[in-house]
């Protein structure tokens, strides 16, 4: 179950904590609402959000990064120093987006027993290439909810993997039009599912 941070479906919360695995994102807005099990959090490790995260005491001791095993770094950190020259000239006032928190996510895991997993380049670079089939227009990265449904469908090819809390909207240099048509064709394929039913609670969309 990968749970992203817009509105949740009502009755999801205890389909999600029935799942045998799930992942949520950043200050895991979706918790409460929308279920507690978390075993993942994926995790903006560059930029504003993960300067944020990583320095907030209330992001550390959140109760879904308290039960996560595993946190994910969904920016691998290569990929990132190679958009700083390009980002300095289209974006300039991305000034900071590139910067890097990844060791110090390695090191909160370290210090908190959890498992550290940074997503590899290549997965980022598939989901480019799979978006580029949809025509988006200029954008600057997919969203972390994008990065996620690639490595998920990447690692776990077999398993049953359902969407909640994906509203396909937010920050204006993501792809979200692009992205909804990408995932719109994996459910098409019968690769994802989206967890069904009236939505129930909606904050601002985070994945």
């Amino acid at each position: 179950m990968i749970v992203g941070n817009g509105a949740v479906e009502e009755g999801g919360a205890e389909i999600i904590d029935a799942a045998d695995f799930v992942i949520r994102f950043n200050e895991c807005r979706s918790y409460g609402a929308g279920g507690t099990r978390t075993d993942v959090v994926a995790v903006c490790n560059t930029g504003r959000p993960g300067k944020a995260m990583i320095g907030s005491a209330s992001w550390r001791a959140h109760p879904a990064t308290l039960e996560a095993s595993e946190i994910w770094s969904v920016r691998d950190p290569e990929k990132f120093a190679s958009l700083r020259g390009p980002l300095a000239v289209s974006h300039p006032e991305l000034d900071d987006f590139c910067d890097d928190y990844t060791d110090q996510f390695s090191d909160f895991c370290g210090e908190a027993g959890k498992v550290h997993r940074v997503v590899d380049k290549r997965i980022h670079e598939g989901v480019d290439q799979a978006l580029s089939a949809f025509s988006p227009a200029p954008y600057v990265v997919p969203s972390s909810g994008m990065i996620v449904i690639g490595e998920v469908l990447d690692r776990f090819p077999d398993d049953d993997v359902t969407l909640a809390g994906f509203g396909h909207v937010g920050w204006e240099w993501h792809p979200f039009a692009a992205e909804k048509q990408l995932v719109d064709s994996y459910i098409a394929a019968g690769r994802l599912r989206r967890l069904a039913g009236k939505p129930l609670v909606s904050s601002s969309q985070g994945a």
